[in-house]
């Protein structure tokens, strides 16, 4: 019976395997920093990004995502002058086509940033924190790629007391009756191009396969029920297209591999108002839809919110998900409502 119970959490831990292990965050558009590094430093500030999500709200032991990411320049660019709207002026829009003609991109520079992340679900949890650094470069006056690497340790822990075991007594688990811990390292690393109205980014998570396990050699047998953090694999793009003065469009698409596992595709559309007001919408190949909303209050706070309404059979047994993001923009004294070069 002992056997049989440890078995049982082993091919548990491999189906954790071969599903998604980093969390899934609607609002990513919002904060590219979350899944790609290489953003680090990319403004002339530095961005505190704070945000909770709620999926499957409804279902017991459903995934609560909560992270804490911060970066910016490790030398600021002086621009010439502060941004228009940051003076808030009436009439024509202060960023507008005419201002996106005008663009240029931010001189060489590096940029550092943190992240802090809790990830629960059931009784698995998994804690990271990692640092990271990134380059950016100039390749023509309006175009800009950056390379960053970020690492860190991430502790994977599992609550004894809300699993139910066949026997209580197990020489592993059943006994505990308390958190189980594993500590593994953490790299990701990842590119970014970028210009006035576009994007592109490859980024990597988890890119050193790491064993984990609670059974400390206990259960032989083949590998493939042997527990392992696995790379994920994203890759995002958009571009902004311009309905008037005013109002702006952004659709773009991230596309997500996971060994094991079919391709994800996430296909979004977000519109701007004068860089104050934007709304979106997000669609989910074979998982779900989910509309958001966000305001960029001053040159300090802005905020976003996501519903998510899942399509799949899950519908039945939960009410959807939720995810809430606050930024503040530190040290802008140039007055963006707006980030200049992540929109």
């Amino acid at each position: 019976m002992k056997k049989i119970v440890l078995t049982g959490w082993v091919v548990l831990m491999a189906l954790w395997t071969h599903a998604q292990q980093q969390p899934h965050y609607t609002q990513y558009i919002m904060n590219p920093f979350i899944i790609n590094p290489a953003v680090a430093g990319i403004e002339n500030y530095w961005d505190l990004r704070l945000s909770h999500r709620h999926q499957w709200v409804g279902m017991k032991g459903a995934p609560v995502t909560t992270y804490l990411t911060l970066h910016g320049p490790l030398r600021k660019s002086e621009y010439a002058a502060a941004s228009p709207t940051g003076f808030d002026p009436q009439g024509e829009n202060p960023r507008g086509k005419a201002y996106w003609r005008d663009y240029t991109t931010p001189p060489p520079h590096p940029g550092v940033g943190l992240t802090v992340l809790n990830d629960r679900t059931g009784p698995l949890n998994r804690f990271s924190i990692t640092g990271a650094y990134a380059h950016h470069i100039n390749l023509s006056p309006t175009t800009s790629i950056s390379a960053g690497i970020s690492v860190g340790m991430q502790q994977i822990s599992l609550d004894a007391s809300k699993v139910e075991f066949f026997d209580p007594a197990d020489p592993v688990l059943g006994s505990s009756g308390g958190v189980l811990n594993k500590w593994r390292p953490e790299v990701n690393a990842g590119l970014w191009l970028y210009g006035a109205d576009y994007f592109a980014g490859l980024s990597a998570q988890n890119i050193i396969p790491q064993k984990i396990g609670f059974d400390n050699g206990k259960v032989i047998g083949d590998s493939v029920l042997k527990g392992k953090l696995i790379p994920h694999i994203f890759f995002t793009t958009g571009y902004r297209l311009w309905i008037n003065d005013d109002l702006n469009v952004m659709p773009s698409v991230m596309l997500k591999f996971i060994t094991a596992k079919p391709l994800s595709v996430d296909v979004n559309a977000k519109m701007m108002y004068r860089d104050r007001f934007w709304v979106g919408a997000s669609y989910r190949l074979n998982d779900g839809i989910a509309g958001m909303f966000g305001v960029n209050i001053n040159s300090m706070i802005n905020i976003g919110y996501s519903y998510d309404y899942t399509t799949s059979s899950l519908n039945t047994v939960t009410k959807g998900s939720h995810e809430i993001m606050i930024g503040f923009l530190l040290g802008n004294k140039f007055g963006d409502t707006c980030p200049r070069n992540v929109w």
